[in-house]
């Protein structure tokens, strides 16, 4: 597997996987939490979506919106009082999108004890320009051995979205055609 996409022009120059990589850390409080005195799963969800949009714009070097979630697994619950660091790096580029990847982990503030693992994600990025035309994005140079690991699972989870994706507007013809509506 090469560590391009078939489809990238190659009159942008590519970015190194650490020149956008970020971490986002945030004290969660009792605001952040649900009924059952845990932070929110949607307050989670929203740090993932903010660390990961600001690595698709450093990537990108612009505006990126997010096209999708994969995957999003909540491994441990988050507590009031944690130290939660959002970890997030592009793991792979089409021509106008991104697939970035987030590590979720989770540390006592007055502990210091090491950091837990308590979720990931997986988004889509597409970076548009000024008027939400899509634009193209650099090729992600993947720097390590884990990080050409990650580029190769992304290109799996692509494939699998695209097969997904046209399976679904498959049957959708398929029932239109039999006279079904939705």
């Amino acid at each position: 597997m090469t560590d391009q996409a078939p489809d990238v022009d190659q009159d942008i120059p590519g970015k190194p996987t650490s020149a956008s990589r970020t971490t986002l850390s945030h004290i969660m409080t009792h605001n952040d939490t649900n009924l059952l005195g845990t932070v929110h799963g949607g307050v989670i969800m929203k740090l993932v979506d903010d660390a990961a949009g600001a690595v698709a714009g450093r990537h990108s070097g612009g505006p990126a919106v997010t096209a999708s979630m994969d995957e999003m697994a909540f491994l441990e619950p988050v507590r009031v009082g944690d130290l939660v660091h959002v970890k997030a790096q592009v793991n792979w580029t089409g021509r106008t999108s991104m697939e970035v990847g987030v590590r979720v982990l989770a540390e006592r503030w007055n502990e210091s004890a090491p950091a837990t693992q308590v979720g990931s994600a997986y988004l889509v990025f597409a970076a548009v320009d000024a008027d939400g035309k899509p634009r193209q994005v650099p090729q992600v140079i993947p720097e390590t051995e884990r990080d050409r690991r990650r580029n190769q699972e992304a290109q799996i989870r692509r494939t699998h979205r695209l097969a997904r994706r046209r399976a679904i507007r498959e049957l959708r013809e398929k029932r239109a055609a039999e006279g079904f509506e939705d």
